[in-house]
C-alpha cells in the first residue's frame, strides 16, 4: 500500500479524512512553523507540533512521548483513533514522514503523507484558509508499536548485524563537515551505509517513483530488518517511508539518531565513505 496521497486525492477527500500541518524546519531556518499555519493552510487542517507533542522531559529534540502524552495530545487536536490522518509540511515533504512515523509507531496505521505537501497543493490552485485549526472533538488512544522505534542500546548491539541507513548529507556522514549543533563529534556508525534522504525526492519535492528508488535501494535488502537515522530523527523518517512504498515491513527508526550517538563517549564512530 502506497503511504503517499496525491494532492488532487487529497483534494476530492477532504471531508473524509483529518489533515495535519506537521511542518518543521531546521533552526538555522527561522522559520515558525505556526505561525505560517496560521497564514495559510488546508482547509480544516490542524497543527501537528512535532516539537509539542514530544518527551518534554528528555534532552534530545522531539523524542517520540509516551502513548499516554501523545494520546493526550492527540486528542486536545480534535483526532480521533478511528480517523484517516494525512500529514503534509510546508516544505513538499521533509517533517511530514517524521509524524507519520510517529503515528505509525503509536499504533495507527491510518496514516498517509502528501507527496509534495503545501507547496504543491498552492501549486495546483487548490483551497487555502488562514487561521488557527477549527475546534474538533475527538477520542484518540495510542499504543506503542515498539519494533518500529530503536534506542541507543538497540541500535549499538546492532552493529553489524542490522542495515542501518543513514540519512544525513555525505560530508556529515564521512566526518569531512562539523555537525551543525555543537558539542557532537563527526562521523558515521561503523557498518553504517549513507543514503541522504534527498536523494529521494524529486525536483518538486515529492518522492521518486518506485523505479528510482528501487535503483537507489538497489544495494539495500528489503526484505531483512533495516534501521535509519539522520540527525534527530526526522529525515531518517523520510527514508522509512520510502522504503514502505518499496513494500519494506520491518523498518525502525533510530529516534535519538546522531544528537544522541554523536554526543556519547561510549559511541563508536568512524569516518570516511
Amino acid at each position: 500500500m502506497n503511504p503517499l496521497v496525491s494532492t488532487e486525492w487529497l483534494a476530492g477527500h477532504l471531508d473524509e479524512v483529518v489533515t495535519a500541518d506537521a511542518s518543521w524546519y531546521m533552526p538555522a531556518d527561522k522559520r515558525d512553523p505556526r505561525a505560517e499555519f496560521e497564514m495559510g493552510h488546508i482547509p480544516g487542517a490542524v497543527f501537528f507540533d512535532i516539537d509539542g507533542i514530544s518527551d518534554q522531559g528528555n534532552p534530545l529534540p522531539h523524542m517520540l512521548p509516551s502513548a499516554e502524552v501523545f494520546s493526550a495530545k492527540l486528542t486536545e487536536l480534535g483526532v480521533s483513533t478511528t480517523d484517516m490522518i494525512v500529514v503534509y509540511d510546508g516544505t513538499g515533504l521533509f517533517s511530514a514522514p517524521r509524524a507519520w512515523w510517529m503515528l505509525k509507531a503509536m499504533g495507527h496505521d491510518n496514516v498517509r503523507v502528501l507527496d509534495g505537501g503545501f507547496p504543491k497543493w498552492k501549486a495546483a490552485g487548490h483551497p487555502i484558509e488562514g487561521g488557527k485549526a477549527l475546534p474538533r472533538s475527538g477520542k484518540f488512544s495510542a499504543r506503542l508499536d515498539a519494533p518500529q522505534v530503536r534506542d541507543f542500546a538497540q541500535v549499538k548491539a546492532a552493529l553489524g548485524q542490522t542495515q542501518i541507513l543513514d540519512a544525513r548529507a555525505a560530508p556529515r556522514f564521512e566526518g569531512s563537515v562539523p555537525e551543525p549543533r555543537p558539542g557532537l563529534k563527526s562521523g558515521h556508525m561503523p557498518g553504517a551505509r549513507n543514503l541522504p534522504w534527498n536523494t529521494l525526492l524529486n525536483p518538486d519535492n515529492t518522492m521518486k517513483d518506485e523505479a528510482a528508488l528501487k535503483e537507489i535501494f538497489a544495494k539495500v535488502d528489503i526484505n531483512a530488518p533495516i534501521i535509519t537515522t539522520c540527525g534527530t530523527g526526522v529525515t531518517a523518517a523520510t527514508v522509512a517511508l520510502a522504503l514502505a512504498k518499496l513494500g519494506a515491513r520491518d523498518v525502525a527508526v533510530y529516534d535519538g539518531s546522531w544528537t544522541e550517538w554523536g554526543g556519547r563517549d561510549d559511541a563508536p564512530i568512524v569516518t570516511g565513505p
